[in-house]
């Protein structure tokens, strides 16, 4: 792959959707244990005001562009990153080319979306094994029972929806202590787009990079992440090229 890409002191993969997905695969089949990431404006943003979480981002061993701002603020610094992989839509491109050698762990979400988003799976793919569902939530007093749970089920990709930053800090807390799992990726609000809890925006509207309008007419409570994203973010990145 491509040397990564730093942004705001985290370094981003300059990878496709295909090159991504192929790389994942060869971590399932592998030796190590491995900590994907989807980082986005937002996420950027939090890491530069919390050490923690800036930390496992630059430790992690894949870090996906889920974002159209990552594009433009590599192009700021002469970078190219060749396209945005979504979170959602990798998560479901992962999936659809996995077989039964290696079973989901579905963790985290509200209200059953795992649970749907699991069998959405296993409808579309009947080679397709799932682990286990648990909700569960990131505090350490349910960290026992998810680790049990995972362990028992034999699991060899955890997705992990508790959100940025919990499910990232979780994954790097706990990794270690679930020996079968290749593989734990931070999904955000993967289960509820996939279970169709949430409608996502308009591939055309996705396109232009503006997901976060649409999300902003939906989801009004989200003002304060939005505005971090469209506006907190390109001005750090602004004050960083400026500083540099």
């Amino acid at each position: 792959m491509a040397s990564r890409i730093p942004i705001l002191g985290v370094p981003i993969d300059p990878v496709t959707m295909e090159e991504a997905v192929t790389c994942v695969l060869s971590m399932l089949h592998g030796l190590k244990q491995c900590h994907v990431m989807t980082p986005n404006n937002e996420m950027l943003v939090e890491a530069d005001r919390n050490a923690a979480f800036k930390s496992v981002l630059q430790r992690s061993d894949l870090n996906l562009p889920d974002s159209t701002g990552l594009l433009w603020a590599a192009r700021r610094t002469g970078e190219r990153i060749p396209e945005r992989v979504s979170g959602v839509d990798f998560v479901e491109r992962l999936c659809g080319a996995l077989d039964q050698s290696i079973p989901v762990f579905f963790l985290g979400g509200r209200g059953g979306a795992a649970e749907k988003a699991a069998e959405k799976f296993g409808m579309r793919n009947s080679e397709f094994g799932i682990a286990g569902v648990f909700e569960g939530s990131p505090k350490d007093m349910d960290a026992d029972q998810i680790i049990q749970a995972v362990n028992t089920s034999g699991a060899k990709l955890l997705l992990v929806a508790y959100g940025a930053p919990k499910q990232d800090l979780w994954i790097a807390k706990h990794l270690s202590k679930m020996p079968t799992v290749r593989v734990a990726i931070g999904v955000g609000g993967t289960f509820d787009f996939l279970s169709g809890t949430i409608k996502r925006a308009p591939r055309w509207l996705r396109s232009l990079g503006l997901e976060w309008l649409w999300r902003l007419i939906l989801q009004p409570w989200r003002i304060k992440r939005i505005w971090t994203a469209v506006v907190i973010f390109p001005m750090l990145v602004l004050m960083s090229k400026k500083q540099n």
